[in-house]
């Protein structure tokens, strides 16, 4: 396939980046209520906005979007409690409210974004499918030249996004998401805190098994090792602690 505008990145332009988050959702295999993932929004947006970019949030349905409690640094469980950069987001007005008002992603522009990033949380693996105007607008940005990337289980967006050729964006490039051994790290855990029943899955399917079934090379650096890759205008992180480094590669992309 090619691109309708390759050339289209313009060092010497201030940079707009469109991030979406993904709505309050209800997991079907547990029950429980899921969100986005704190931290894969609040490190990228640091690093774009400390390079001056513009930044705007959207997600699926618009208004108002919930955290996943273990990514929220003042949760309970200390999981997150030195994610310093997401807690001065979260305390910041100006930019907690951000995530109380997120634009629709049919809304977004194309044509006044350079980039798109998907963030994931566990929201994503059970809303994504239906989040029908986001698999468009990220393909949008795909074919128009533009970066097109996707975090953890933000990557879920890969499973239904078609090109207007009607094959997958995803068939045949290399990508990174959430780990296979990161799934049954995360399973182990509940199991032995008797969260749930052993042998019952947190997420309904894997990011990494899907991927590589709808013919991506899917490749990753090990258990919670930062690492994000680039083919062309597509970029992926491998899960939550790969937010600054996927912002890394967009910025490189954007010649800024």
């Amino acid at each position: 396939m090619s691109l309708k505008n390759p050339n289209v990145v313009n060092p010497k332009q201030k940079k707009r980046v469109a991030i979406v988050i993904a709505n309050p959702a209800t997991s079907v295999t547990t029950g429980w209520p899921v969100g986005f993932w704190w931290s894969e929004l609040t490190h990228p947006y640091f690093a774009f906005t400390e390079k001056g970019y513009e930044v705007e949030l959207f997600s699926p349905n618009g208004g108002r979007c919930e955290g996943d409690g273990m990514s929220d640094p003042r949760d309970a469980s200390g999981y997150s409690a030195s994610d310093l950069i997401s807690m001065g987001f979260i305390s910041t007005p100006a930019l907690a409210k951000l995530v109380q008002e997120t634009r629709k992603v049919a809304e977004i522009d194309v044509s006044k974004f350079d980039a798109i990033v998907v963030a994931g949380g566990q929201a994503p693996m059970f809303s994504f499918e239906g989040a029908t105007d986001l698999h468009k607008k990220f393909v949008e940005f795909y074919e128009a030249g533009k970066i097109a990337a996707a975090l953890c289980h933000g990557v879920a967006v890969l499973r239904y996004a078609r090109l207007s050729n009607g094959e997958l964006l995803v068939k045949g490039k290399t990508v990174t998401g959430f780990a296979n051994v990161e799934e049954d790290f995360a399973d182990n855990a509940v199991w032995s805190m008797n969260l749930l029943p052993r042998g019952k899955h947190l997420m309904p399917w894997r990011i990494e098994d899907e991927l590589r079934r709808l013919g991506a090379n899917y490749i990753q650096a090990g258990l919670w090792r930062e690492f994000a890759i680039r083919d062309g205008n597509l970029i992926t992180g491998q899960q939550n602690f790969s937010g600054s480094r996927t912002a890394e590669l967009i910025s490189e992309a954007l010649g800024a």
